[in-house]
C-alpha cells in the first residue's frame, strides 16, 4: 500500500494510491496520515479498503509530505562508508545520530529555500522510516514490525551551518523546507527488503548521487533498535537513515546548490521528488 497527502500546506487530506497508480482521497475515512492512522490496526483497515471506491485526487494537486503531525525528525550520519570516504571521516562504529527540526519537513515538489548568506547548501537523497507504533527497548529482530513504512527524504543541509559552527549538527540541518518527504509512504509488504532500495539524486539534470541501502553500515532494523534504546519512538516519527557517496561537499570540487537549480531525486519503490532552488523569503 501507498499512502500520501495533498492539498495546500498545513491543510493537506489524506490518500491513498491504487493499483493503478491513481491517486484516491481517503477524507472522511481517516483524518490524516500520522499518528493513530498509522497504527497496525488503522493500517489493516485502509489495506482492506476497496480504492476503486474512493473518489479520484484532482489532477495537478499539490503532494504534501507523505507523514503529518510528525513529533520528531531522527537523522543518522555517515551511514554509508564510500560517503564517509567522500567526506574525508573515518566510518563510525556506532550510528551517529542527530534530529531535524519538524518545521523543516515540507512536501517531495515544494521548493528549497536557500537561507540568506548561505554559500554551502547541499543535497541527500537517503531512505526514510516512518514509525508505526511506540517502539522502545526492542530488539532488532522485532524493530521493523514497529515500522508503518518507509518513505523518500532529501535531507538538505547547509554545510558551513553543520560543519562550521560550534556546537550540533541542527543547526545545519532544520531550516524549512530542508526535509521533503514522500512522495508516498510505502507500506512494508509493499517495499519488500528496504537493504535493497536504489537511490539516486540528480541536480540540473547532471547525475550526482547513485546508490544502495545495501552498502549502509546500520541497517534499518539495526537503526530502528539502536534509538529504541535511548528514546521512546512514536508513530509519526521519521527516520532519515543516511545518504550514499555523491553529496556537493564530498566533490573534488566542492559544488553547492545555487538560487534557480533543480534537485531531482527517487529511489526504487518510493517514487521520485523535484524541487526548485529559491531564495528565502526572509531576507
Amino acid at each position: 500500500m501507498k499512502l500520501f497527502r495533498h492539498g495546500p500546506f498545513g491543510a493537506e487530506k489524506p490518500g491513498l494510491v491504487d493499483a493503478d497508480g491513481g491517486l484516491r482521497d481517503l477524507t472522511g475515512l481517516v483524518a490524516d496520515i500520522g499518528l493513530a492512522t498509522l497504527e497496525p490496526d488503522s493500517m489493516a483497515r485502509l489495506m482492506a479498503l476497496d480504492p476503486t471506491a474512493l473518489p479520484r485526487v484532482q489532477d495537478g494537486a499539490r503532494l504534501g509530505a507523505c507523514v503529518g503531525g510528525v513529533g520528531n525528525v531522527i537523522g543518522i550520519g555517515l551511514n554509508y562508508a564510500d560517503h564517509a570516504a567522500e567526506a574525508g571521516l573515518k566510518p563510525p562504529g556506532q550510528p551517529i545520530v542527530f534530529n531535524k527540526h519538524r518545521g523543516s519537513i515540507s512536501g517531495p515538489n515544494d521548493d528549497i529555500w536557500l537561507p540568506p548568506g548561505a554559500l554551502k547548501l547541499d543535497w541527500e537523497v537517503e531512505l526514510g522510516i516512518v514509525i508505526g507504533q511506540r517502539t522502545f527497548h526492542v530488539s532488532e529482530g522485532e524493530a521493523l514490525a514497529h515500522v508503518a513504512g518507509f518513505c523518500l527524504v532529501n535531507d538538505v543541509s547547509e554545510r558551513a551551518y553543520q560543519m562550521e559552527y560550534e556546537g550540533q549538527w541542527v543547526k545545519g540541518k532544520s531550516y524549512p523546507t530542508h526535509c521533503p518527504l514522500g512522495p508516498w509512504l510505502v507500506t512494508p509488504d509493499e517495499l519488500g527488503d528496504p537493504q535493497a532500495v536504489d537511490l539516486w539524486l540528480d541536480v540540473n539534470g547532471a547525475p550526482r548521487q547513485r546508490g544502495n541501502t545495501r552498502t549502509m553500515i546500520f541497517c534499518a532494523a539495526y537503526i530502528v533498535s539502536y534509538l529504541s534504546r535511548f528514546m521512546a519512538l512514536e508513530p509519526g516519527d521519521v527516520i532519515a537513515t543516511g545518504t550514499p557517496p555523491g553529496v556537493g561537499m564530498g566533490m573534488k570540487q566542492p559544488s553547492y546548490l545555487k538560487a534557480g537549480d533543480v534537485v531531482t531525486l527517487g529511489g526504487s519503490g518510493l517514487g521520485e521528488q523535484r524541487q526548485v532552488v529559491v531564495e528565502s523569503p526572509v531576507r
